[in-house]
């Protein structure tokens, strides 16, 4: 039998430990956060890129004018500031002075800090704290509590708290809210597996979350600031042994993937259309993300055209040397490469099948790829505006240089680009649509029988009935 959950104090007031999973670009706005804090959680703005809006209430494309790098940049930190700002702003008004509205941010993405005081400097007394992952977010502690903010830091590590902790967290521990667990390997989105973590062997969560809740005992931090379990989430009757166990401590429960499918989700309805339609195994945890970090998404054809990308490598010397004794007689036009009979053979069928150009990865391989699709490559690496604090796919770097200093990487994609475009009405088998691995139970759970759509309250009711 489900035991229920008592709400807890945030950000003031009452509220239920339930957080939206923050969603960028684009895809948790003020009308799905704002409508989860009404129904008494605590809402999510993603902070990441979000839209604006004209005096006749259109969003406003994101368009960039500049001709360098560094100058689209600062055209996307504008961009990222005024739309989050209104979004918390409509958010706040929606919520009607119930539940609480927080953003989210990425702490790799272009510009973090400056956006994050950009936001919390124009929207104080709406925001009741912020949530970050996507790196080792040092100064988030120092940014939130110059705000009187709560922070959330999202881990997937004992490890990588204390590391926070020890560096700076300790120093700003009163404005410490809760710790975001989110497990790698069935979170949507980008996820913080370890290179000594294998992304096939999922791991229980309960022993690491209680890893992290000894830890956070070490520095001092009291069982009544919860653990948010994140990635996996679906119906808290399978949690039941978390709620209200002394080993774990305080237990609040994000969910990420669930109000994607909700009339107040922004998403276009084709995506919303696709989501009862995936089954099992249609979730493919990658690390093509031009962050470097492992993320999850829909196995559409977008992800299986890089998957194959890929599988059209080989590695090259320079000069003839070990079992590199043949020289490359396609896709490279006159440049001298030295490669494996095999692979010289391999080569050969490829460019046969149209795939023409052979482009340099920063790892000493080529990839063959049409040249439509290499147009495609070097024209989005061309247009760069610096979304990351470093990207693999074109090699951007938020530093004097504005250069990582590795080859840009053809085997990556412009992340801007594709969730912009996906979130706007884009075709979702040609970008990448992000969700958790547990996406498949909208076909399976007999809440979305007959098509079915709840509101964000509905979902939320449901979702405290432990179903």
């Amino acid at each position: 039998m489900f035991k229920g959950l008592k709400p807890i104090v945030y950000g003031g007031r009452e509220v239920w430990p339930l957080v939206e999973g923050g969603k960028g670009v684009a895809v948790s706005n003020h009308m799905s956060s704002g409508a989860w804090a009404a129904a008494g959680g605590i809402g999510t703005v993603s902070a990441v890129n979000a839209d604006s809006y004209d005096a006749t209430g259109k969003i406003i494309p994101q368009i960039y004018h500049a001709k360098t790098r560094r100058e689209r940049h600062e055209e996307l930190i504008a961009y990222a500031i005024e739309g989050a700002v209104e979004q918390v702003k409509r958010a706040y008004e929606i919520a009607g002075g119930k539940g609480a509205i927080n953003i989210n941010v990425l702490w790799e993405m272009g510009g973090a800090q400056r956006i994050l005081h950009g936001v919390l400097e124009r929207t104080r007394g709406m925001v009741a704290g912020v949530t970050c992952g996507a790196g080792m977010p040092y100064k988030l502690s120092e940014i939130a509590a110059s705000y009187n903010v709560s922070y959330l830091p999202i881990v997937s590590s004992g490890r990588a708290f204390r590391a926070l902790w020890k560096r700076a967290y300790s120093k700003a521990a009163e404005f410490l809210s809760a710790v975001v667990y989110e497990d790698p390997w069935l979170a949507g989105g980008h996820n913080g597996l370890s290179n000594a973590e294998d992304p096939r062997k999922p791991e229980d969560p309960y022993p690491r979350v209680k890893a992290l809740r000894d830890t956070m005992r070490e520095g001092g931090i009291s069982d009544d600031v919860p653990i948010v379990m994140a990635g996996g989430v679906w119906a808290l009757k399978d949690w039941n042994d978390w709620i209200d166990n002394p080993e774990l401590g305080a237990i609040a429960f994000q969910f990420g993937t669930r109000p994607l499918l909700t009339q107040e989700s922004p998403i276009p309805q084709e995506w919303k259309d696709r989501l009862p339609l995936l089954q099992e195994g249609d979730i493919l945890l990658h690390r093509f993300s031009p962050t470097g970090f492992y993320s999850s998404a829909v196995r559409n054809p977008f992800l299986r055209h890089l998957e194959s990308r890929s599988e059209r490598q080989i590695a090259f010397s320079l000069e003839q040397a070990g079992d590199h004794t043949h020289q490359l007689d396609v896709g490279v036009k006159g440049k001298n490469f030295w490669v494996t009979r095999n692979d010289l053979l391999r080569a050969r069928q490829w460019f046969g099948e149209g795939f023409t150009s052979a482009l340099k990865t920063p790892d000493n391989t080529l990839v063959f790829v049409t040249e439509e699709d290499k147009g495609v490559i070097r024209k989005d690496q061309a247009d760069c505006m610096g979304c990351l604090s470093q990207c693999a796919f074109s090699s951007w770097m938020d530093s004097d240089t504005n250069s990582t200093g590795r080859l840009a990487d053809p085997r990556s994609f412009c992340i801007q680009k594709t969730l912009q475009d996906i979130a706007h009405g884009g075709p979702i088998d040609q970008n990448l649509m992000f969700a958790g691995h547990g996406a498949y139970r909208f076909g399976k759970d007999p809440f979305y029988s007959n098509g079915f759509v709840p509101t964000v309250k509905q979902l939320v009711d449901r979702i405290l009935t432990g179903d």
